[in-house]
């Protein structure tokens, strides 16, 4: 019986890939990759040599059918991503709607994530939440930051280290400048970094840096919140 697998992959440190996971990569007939150079790395590191195909978010639509033939064929199908649990601003939701439209199994290996992971790290309130992923980079992004600025749970966004800078800008532009925030960056790698401190603070840090490198989640206090 096919059987389609979410697999979480680590997110920096290759000793977060569980057992569990490494044992579904290589029992399944296909792995859909979102980088299959990047993925090679990984699935060489545990001699792991299951065939495997793209699929990222340019191809999602194209890759579906793909996707379901095999599935339809009786084959069994585990797709990664580059980091972290597939369909967290990864493809991976196309692909899950239509499986299951289908009746086929879709199981979820679970494993690393960033947004948890730097929610915890943060040392912000974890019990409510909520995750705005990236941005738009153009259009409605001020609207969006401006609605965002009222919300009383804590926030998480992703950003690229390129743009970090900018995101620290208009969140104390559109927040509170006061307000706390934790940038996390690295997470689980070797020089992974978590600077918690109010927002205008966190701006004039990064705004200062010569280089500024690594996957960064942004982690933000919900309106009204003290210490």
């Amino acid at each position: 019986m096919s059987t389609f697998y979410i697999v979480a992959t680590p997110i920096g440190n290759l000793g977060d890939l569980s057992p569990r996971a490494v044992e579904v990569l290589k029992s399944v007939d296909h792995i859909a990759c979102e980088d299959t150079r990047t993925s090679g790395k990984l699935l060489s590191a545990f001699g792991i040599n299951t065939p495997k195909f793209s699929f990222h978010l340019h191809n999602e639509h194209h890759k579906v059918e793909h996707v379901l033939n095999i599935l339809r064929g009786g084959q069994s199908v585990a797709l990664i991503s580059d980091a972290g649990m597939p369909g967290i601003s990864d493809p991976g939701f196309l692909a899950v709607r239509a499986i299951k439209q289908e009746g086929i199994t879709v199981t979820v290996i679970p494993g690393p994530d960033a947004v948890t992971t730097a929610l915890v790290a943060s040392g912000l309130p974890c019990d409510k939440y909520c995750f705005e992923g990236f941005l738009p980079p153009k259009k409605g992004r001020q609207k969006r930051l401006k609605e965002l600025s009222e919300e009383e749970r804590t926030i998480v966004f992703y950003e690229s280290p390129h743009r970090i800078v900018k995101l620290l800008k208009e969140l104390e532009e559109h927040f509170e400048p006061e307000r706390l925030a934790a940038v996390a960056r690295e997470l689980t790698k070797k020089f992974e970094e978590v600077v918690r401190a109010p927002i205008s603070e966190l701006k004039d840090d990064f705004e200062n840096r010569a280089s500024i490198k690594g996957e960064i989640a942004v982690v933000v206090a919900g309106k009204g919140y003290s210490e």
